[in-house]
């Protein structure tokens, strides 16, 4: 019975929809967009890339100049309850020995 409800109830709703000619959103004109991503891409896209990079390259030589900063022995900083599994067990994977202390202090003078 619920079968035939709904099947009496969908052919209402669709038999009321009117059909009409739906074109697709490729029909008409296709050679605009290429140029327009094409000019978007030269003018617009490369020289923001441009920019970052000059941007990244200037802060690059800014932060050179810096000293680093004195170390101060936190007790809560650098602890070390496991040996880490390389090397000597005290310097992380990616240690920076002119950036990263260690418990006792840093490796090299800068």
């Amino acid at each position: 019975m619920a079968g035939l409800l709904r099947n009496s109830v969908t052919q209402k709703i669709v038999s009321s929809v009117p059909v009409r000619n739906v074109h697709a959103p490729s029909a008409g004109e296709h050679g605009g967009g290429s140029k327009l991503w094409r000019n978007l891409s030269i003018f617009v896209a490369f020289p923001s890339v441009g920019l970052c990079m000059v941007n990244a390259y200037l802060k690059h030589q800014e932060e050179a100049h810096h000293e680093r900063p004195e170390f101060i022995p936190y007790e809560h900083l650098r602890v070390r309850n496991k040996r880490f599994p390389w090397g000597e067990g005290n310097r992380s994977l990616f240690h920076n020995p002119h950036l990263n202390p260690l418990p006792d202090g840093y490796e090299e003078s800068h």
